[in-house]
């Protein structure tokens, strides 16, 4: 037999304040979140909502207060597990707090973070957390500070941007990274990055456009300075973005007539692209190749040789991220501020000395 039934219509504040006995405005005040009732009246308000199953109109809301609940966040890549940690930082920091969060992936491509900003802004977002695909293009972030959105930068720092960041130490974990690597004995050190920039050769690091990607780059470079027997800036590869370019790197990086004797990798995802070129070349970690990455990773704990990496609290600087946006849409007035969180070296089995042989 055909159902015939009108479908159910949302219960409304009208529903709820007839059930709760009080006007339709102090109902809304209730469920909105405003102004000021009874201890009494609310949760008188309250069980009636939640014996009638209402759900509150975000939209109705945020027209009615000048507030969404609602926190947008812009990553780089989702699928990077540095990304995912920190996303569940920031959205544990969030739900305490009240908000809820949307999320959108850049892919690491500008024209991708301007939509998403973009269409965050029209779904009325309190305040964003973006990681810049580009720390040279800021236009949009500049437009969604022009209408009144604050914003907080994630891994990544544009000065002239004037609005508050957090990241990591990256210029001093490279350095870190580099020394132990020294300390080895290894004097041809390759540096990997998924970072491209048009397939050029790096000259110089003000041609890298992500912040992060460059003071790591810096911190690799001035470690060496009077220990490498050539310019370390030979030994720096980018593009590795996927698997089969990740491959060409390391090959025609072992192609070299003075190949490298130990790589850092920039990120995870880097790191277990070059783990898995090494692999199909037939190399033994740390036999024929010494390796560091970046982030503690769980794939860096299972392989034969466990990886020596970069921890990156990012969790922690996803919270801290969360807490500096909260802070600002709770009226506090702080001072503009970088807020840098130190790294630490976990020291496993993938770094040797080179072989004797090596010159």
């Amino acid at each position: 037999m055909e159902n015939t039934a009108a479908p159910k219509r949302p219960v409304t504040v009208a529903d709820v304040a007839r059930a709760a006995k009080v006007s339709k405005a102090t109902a809304a005040r209730v469920l909105g979140g405003y102004g000021v009732v009874s201890d009494k009246i609310r949760a008188q308000v309250m069980a009636a909502a939640t014996a009638l199953g209402y759900r509150p109109n975000e939209l109705a809301r945020s027209m009615t207060t000048g507030k969404s609940g609602i926190i947008g966040v812009v990553v780089g890549d989702i699928e990077n597990a540095f990304f995912s940690l920190a996303v569940r930082g920031i959205s544990d920091v969030a739900r305490m707090a009240g908000f809820n969060v949307i999320i959108a992936n850049s892919g690491e491509e500008l024209e991708a973070e301007k939509s998403a900003v973009d269409l965050l802004i029209g779904k009325r977002v309190d305040g964003l957390i973006v990681t810049p695909a580009r720390c040279d293009r800021m236009e949009h972030l500049q437009d969604a500070l022009r209408v009144g959105v604050p914003l907080v930068l994630f891994d990544r720092t544009i000065p002239e941007l004037g609005v508050d960041a957090v990241t990591g130490d990256d210029r001093d974990a490279a350095i870190s990274a580099t020394r132990y690597l020294l300390e080895e004995g290894h004097r041809r050190i390759g540096y990997i990055s998924a970072m491209d920039i048009d397939g050029a050769p790096l000259v110089d690091s003000r041609q890298i456009s992500n912040s992060a990607v460059r003071e790591r780059i810096e911190g690799f470079l001035a470690a060496q300075t009077g220990a490498a027997p050539t310019d370390p800036r030979h030994y720096v590869r980018l593009g590795a973005t996927n698997q089969q370019r990740t491959d060409d790197v390391v090959k025609r990086l072992l192609a070299e007539e003075h190949p490298p004797t130990a790589l850092v990798t920039s990120d995870s995802l880097v790191g277990l692209r070059v783990f898995r070129s090494l692999q199909s070349l037939g190399l033994s970690i740390p036999r024929d190749m010494s390796m560091i990455s970046f982030l503690d990773a769980d794939w860096t704990t299972v392989t034969a040789a466990p990886i020596t990496v970069v921890d990156q609290p990012v969790y922690q600087m996803g919270k801290k991220a969360g807490e500096r946006l909260i802070s600002r849409l709770n009226g506090k007035d702080l001072p503009i501020e970088r807020t840098i969180v130190k790294t630490s070296l976990i020291r496993r089995g993938s770094v040797a000395s080179p072989s004797p042989a090596e010159p």
